[in-house]
């Protein structure tokens, strides 16, 4: 298979074909950048970033940082050969805890790549990851499902192929993801297999990989390869999976294991420290921001002992909360701050925040809790960005409505990002000129121009009069969302997928779920 292989020209055409023909509803979604009949690529962000540490500040946090590597190190739990590899390189190693002298992991971070491409089986759909782009890619982890119905249950494969299928008609999510929901009703030690397929074939997004096991990590990779060829994967990155650190200061085995797969494979590690603030880190930001910043250097500097070159992330995710409870809390000034700052001292590609919420339904309390977490993601510049829609329950549950109602939010965001258009066009020097003083702009050749792409507009929100909204039924939001989720779900079509290619896979899927009894645990 070519370098070429993953796009399918003739069935990309074909696809924007059907875009370009569907009339006034294509039209519409072009407008609000909320509907499946556009696709936009990934922000190419001309807003500045939001600094919240001047110099003196960084080089205090890197100061503290090197003093928690040195003097209290951080552990890598039941890895033989991380320990090994660490020794080697220079670090002091004293039973499972690595101390790491001052620069260490810095150095060794200077063979990972700033920017790098991940790309998709259809060309169209690859990423840049790094610099100045933002990457949206939803909901990842939730055991449950909030559905059409309004019923909150645990997740099936059903529910993973339509969130993914969601995602692969929003215009404004760039990224398939991951795990979008937990499907339960499938064997745990062979899901992964379900849910890898589900992103090959249900879309043609990039999407990130297994990490519950070292061995499913591999399938994933050789998954990978079926669709895109062995010297295109081991030579470019078609995978960007999430590497938990087991907060505070801890590498598990499970996640050091998928961690060693995919660096091999050349393809990229989110290294993420998981963190409620007053739980798994101090109470204060630059506590936590010490704490996160070394425990990222010391994950994403071992990807470059497994393999100079391989693209890593420098992830976050940072909560806080309750004192008086122990829940996690979300939309809080504290956390937007660690991902601000956090931010500043990454100098590597960068993950943070998402639309993030503690709330059962989508309600006001998840509103403007996901704007917050989503406006500080977007000005720290964020350059992948997990959860961005259909997170519910502090990340218990995958709701339908509120990913519709997010993936609206995600369209403005894009539309922000673009910043402000200084063309002659975006000057209206023309406008002003012929409408004058005292007149109005509605009939002039520029509003006439302009009119159909002047204003984002939402397909969630109303802004109808009240007569109005009481004739059509007095919907509410979510309401809406529903609506919208279903008309999706019955219009989707797949994209298309080599025959060779499926039937590959498919035996693939085949011969590992026959190697294996079932497992639920």
């Amino acid at each position: 298979m070519s370098e070429n292989a993953p796009v399918d020209q003739e069935a990309s055409n074909a696809r924007r074909g059907r875009a370009a023909s569907g009339g006034a509803a294509a039209r519409r979604a072009a407008r609000s950048g909320g509907g499946p009949g556009t696709q936009l690529t990934y922000i190419k962000r001309r807003i500045n970033v939001y600094e919240v540490l001047d110099e003196e500040g960084l080089a205090l946090i890197e100061k503290n940082t090197d003093t928690v590597l040195e003097e209290i190190g951080i552990i890598f739990r039941d890895d033989a050969e991380a320990l090994q590899l660490w020794k080697e390189a220079g670090a002091d190693v004293k039973g499972e805890r690595v101390h790491f002298p001052k620069g260490l992991c810095r150095s060794l971070l200077k063979s990972a790549p700033s920017v790098y491409t991940q790309h998709a089986r259809n060309a169209e759909r690859s990423v840049q990851i790094g610099g100045n782009a933002t990457v949206f890619a939803p909901v990842y982890g939730p055991p449950f499902v909030r559905d059409l119905n309004g019923v909150r249950r645990y997740a099936t494969i059903e529910d993973f192929r339509n969130f993914v299928k969601l995602a692969y008609m929003a215009p404004s999510i760039h990224h398939s993801g991951g795990t979008v929901c937990e499907p339960v009703d499938v064997p745990v030690n062979k899901r992964h297999l379900d849910m890898v397929y589900s992103h090959i074939k249900y879309s043609d997004k990039p999407f990130m990989g297994s990490v519950t096991a070292p061995e499913r990590a591999e399938d994933t990779v050789a998954m990978a390869k079926i669709v895109f060829g062995d010297d295109f994967v081991e030579n470019n990155t078609v995978l960007t999976s999430l590497i938990n650190a087991n907060s505070p200061m801890v590498f598990d085995e499970t996640m050091l294991g998928a961690l060693k797969v995919y660096s091999r494979h050349n393809q990229a590690c989110i290294v993420t420290p998981f963190i409620l603030a007053g739980a798994m880190s101090p109470v204060t930001v630059a506590g936590t921001l010490t704490q996160v910043l070394a425990e990222v250097l010391a994950g994403a500097s071992f990807t470059q002992l497994i393999r100079p070159g391989a693209p890593v992330l420098f992830g976050t995710f940072a909560s806080s909360i309750s004192m008086q409870s122990g829940a996690p809390t979300f939309g809080t000034p504290e956390p937007s701050l660690v991902s601000y700052g956090a931010a500043q001292l990454a100098r590597l590609p960068f993950r943070t925040g998402g639309s993030l919420c503690a709330s059962k339904i989508p309600d006001a309390q998840a509103a403007y809790e996901s704007a917050n977490t989503l406006n500080s993601t977007i000005l720290a510049g964020t350059n992948f960005v997990l959860h961005s829609a259909g997170w519910l329950e502090g990340g218990l549950a995958s709701c339908y409505e509120k990913f519709m109602m997010d993936i609206d939010q995600l369209g403005m965001t894009q539309k922000l990002s673009e910043g402000v258009d200084l063309s002659e066009n975006g000057q209206a020097m023309d406008a002003i000129r012929q409408v004058g003083p005292g007149s109005h702009y509605l009939g002039c050749d520029h509003t006439q121009a302009n009119f159909q792409t002047a204003f984002y507009r939402s397909n969630i929100a109303d802004n109808n009069s009240y007569e109005q909204w009481l004739a059509e039924g007095e919907k509410t939001a979510p309401q809406r969302a529903n609506e919208l989720a279903r008309r999706w779900l019955e219009s989707y079509e797949a994209p298309h997928l080599d025959q060779g290619i499926d039937d590959g896979l498919k035996e693939f899927i085949a011969t590992k779920k026959a190697s294996m009894a079932d497992a639920f645990t």
